[in-house]
């Protein structure tokens, strides 16, 4: 019989513990800490979290704060390893299919994003997630990435590391050119003019942290579907998405986009245990790349090692997820925030964001003293609202909203905006109040 990495820690009564334990410690959809709380209007939705009440909490976006039921989940897997580490981790990554928990988180997740739980692999946050695609890429010394001048610094280095690694080179392109005339047409039109006989990937973000700007991915993804059509397949342009900004707001089917693969972190807007997050990729992408880490989660890589051979391709998603030993207690937790999320219901928590945003965006393009980046059509932004005041610097005009308990950020970008974005826990008076500090400013 194969050796297995089971086979080779566990032996004799420890396994004969380890089994009477796993019914208690592996069932991960069935660690309900307690029943959800009525969260049919937005003060319980509230409730649910431990923030300060006297501030206005306006950059959740950035790292969030766990509801309640997240925070018990998390509790109980920690006090289960701190009472037996080595049966309790041992037990819930190394067991069979059925009752294996990072598999069991995978399904989760695939279950909001309308995907299959083979086509995930899981990582720490967006940062792990792009580094993951772009080094796994098959690059070769000419081809190129084509990415813009509007996405992250995390981004842009994950591609100028890979294609630096290979001989590959990367360019980057402006999406528009300027805030008061962005349409998808535009936006389209510049990805398509700027593909060459060398562009393999494409790498754009859903929603820019960097003004609030929302990419149509689905028109861009229909696009590259007709550049491609022409092509052989080895040749075939990938379109790549940073989708942080956009999970947990919009739609969360994110299979339907359109795109070949997608990374997000799960410690924003979707309210998830710190430190979690994921990768989605079409089973062909997983196919054509090399895994960069170690992982913990295919006993089939471990065999090959036991069995001094190499793994039997293609690659798959579970090859990608990150081994090594981690915060455990929040991976496993991370399905309860993706029920918190299906509890309230992701159409009322776009409409309500969009209603939220919307309210402020629409207050500050009546102050002659602001200047609005955003666009307020909210089929080109989500949740970010991202502004200045004429004559202060963004980082004063966070100070002093600071100053008044009112908790915004700035865009760590070269060209930097203030930015506020409210989630599901923020309400319309908050809006109001927020307003009337940044008509003060005048």
């Amino acid at each position: 019989m194969p050796i297995t990495r089971r086979d080779f820690l566990i032996s004799g009564s420890l396994s004969l513990a380890a089994g009477a334990l796993s019914p208690v410690l592996l069932q991960a959809e069935k660690t309900k800490p307690s029943p959800h709380t009525d969260l049919g209007d937005w003060e319980s939705v509230r409730r649910e979290f431990e923030l300060a009440p006297d501030y206005i909490h306006l950059a959740l976006f950035y790292l969030a704060s766990h509801p309640r039921a997240v925070r018990q989940a998390i509790e109980q897997y920690r006090a289960r390893i701190d009472a037996n580490p080595f049966v309790t981790v041992e037990t819930s990554i190394f067991e069979p299919t059925s009752e294996n928990i990072p598999l069991q988180v995978c399904r989760s997740i695939a279950n909001y994003i309308g995907g299959n739980p083979q086509e995930i692999a899981l990582a720490q946050n967006t940062t792990t997630g792009l580094a993951l695609l772009y080094h796994g890429l098959p690059l070769r010394e000419g081809d190129e990435i084509l990415t813009t001048t509007h996405d992250h610094y995390v981004h842009h280095e994950s591609i100028r590391l890979a294609t630096g690694r290979c001989g590959a080179t990367w360019r980057k392109i402006p999406l528009f050119g300027s805030f008061n005339s962005i349409s998808p047409d535009e936006i389209v039109g510049r990805i398509r003019k700027a593909i060459g006989p060398k562009t393999r990937a494409v790498g754009v973000t859903w929603v820019h942290s960097s003004s609030g700007v929302r990419l149509p991915i689905p028109r861009i993804a229909q696009r590259l579907a007709e550049v491609n059509a022409g092509r052989d397949e080895k040749d075939r342009v990938l379109l790549i998405v940073d989708g942080v900004h956009g999970l947990g707001v919009e739609d969360p089917k994110i299979t339907a986009l359109g795109c070949d693969a997608f990374a997000a972190g799960t410690h924003k807007w979707m309210f998830g245990p710190r430190g979690t997050g994921f990768v989605w990729a079409k089973p062909a992408v997983w196919g054509s790349m090399r895994p960069v880490i170690p992982t913990f989660t295919s006993p089939d890589i471990f065999e090959a090692w036991a069995q001094e051979r190499e793994p039997q391709g293609p690659a798959r998603a579970a090859w990608f997820s990150p081994g090594g030993f981690q915060a455990f207690e929040h991976y496993w937790a991370l399905p309860e925030a993706i029920r918190f999320h299906q509890s309230i219901g992701p159409g009322r928590i776009t409409a309500r964001i969009h209603e939220l945003n919307g309210q402020m965006k629409e207050g500050f393009a009546r102050m002659p003293h602001v200047q609005l980046y955003t666009p307020r059509d909210e089929n080109l932004s989500a949740g970010i609202v991202c502004f200045d005041v004429k004559g202060m610097k963004p980082e004063e005009v966070v100070k002093r909203l600071l100053g008044q308990r009112i908790v915004a950020s700035t865009t760590p970008y070269r060209v930097s905006y203030a930015r506020v974005a409210c989630s599901i826990v923020n309400t319309s008076g908050e809006v109001e109040a927020v307003l009337r500090a940044i008509r003060n400013l005048a």
